[in-house]
């Protein structure tokens, strides 16, 4: 198997990974919970977090196979793996503080000890790192999408409908989080995931049909 297949592959099963995610991702209630349904809901949030943790290593090293398919355009695709690699770390933090950090807080605040509020109070710090991780990966996704939509663009090669999306969903998403518009809880960030990994998985997809192709001359077919 050559590596652009390859690269697709990881490209296509990372971002389902992280489509997955969003779809087990536990929603906190409103009323008191038991602690039979708080260790339920800390097992889900480390299972999905861990998940995403794992799709999104897999989805960088298609980002890397991704960018190697359009050297051949200059900077752009070397500039936008870059962007992607800095959405890598800070996605993996937010996953981590989210499904680990603040699982076992509220485990502790579940318990009903005499700590139970300085726990409480760490949950909601937790709480704070996790958005301003997700805002820093929603952005440097963003932007690693409009450099490889460029840089496909350039290339000639690569749809036009694709190259229209990405550009599209790249541009709009960030003025939408800093107006205030997009909230990134559970059903606004699953927004954001969903519709990169629509961007994502085709283009994994053309990487996998392209296979050992390296001027992409079949992308088209």
């Amino acid at each position: 198997m050559n590596d652009q297949r390859a690269g697709g592959m990881l490209l296509v099963g990372g971002n389902l990974a992280g489509m997955l995610t969003m779809m087990i991702h536990p929603v906190a209630g409103h009323g008191p919970m038991t602690v039979r349904a708080v260790a339920h809901l800390v097992l889900v949030d480390r299972v999905a977090h861990g998940l995403a943790i794992v799709g999104v290593a897999a989805a960088f090293l298609g980002a890397l196979a991704l960018s190697g398919s359009l050297r051949r355009t200059g900077w752009l695709g070397l500039a936008a793996v870059v962007a992607q690699g800095f959405a890598a770390v800070a996605i993996m933090i937010a996953a981590a503080m989210s499904g680990f950090v603040a699982a076992d807080l509220l485990s502790r605040v579940a318990d009903g000890s005499p700590q139970s509020e300085l726990w409480r109070l760490m949950l909601g710090y937790t709480f704070c790192v996790n958005q301003a991780f997700a805002a820093i990966y929603t952005v440097g996704s963003c932007v690693a999408i409009v450099l490889w939509s460029l840089a496909m663009r350039r290339g000639g090669r690569w749809p036009g409908a694709l190259v229209i999306y990405g550009l599209v969903i790249g541009s709009a998403i960030p003025p939408a989080l800093f107006a205030g518009w997009l909230k990134l809880d559970v059903h606004g960030f699953g927004l954001v995931v969903f519709a990169q990994a629509a961007w994502f998985i085709s283009a994994g997809i053309l990487l996998m049909r392209a296979q050992a192709d390296p001027e992409m001359d079949r992308l088209r077919a």
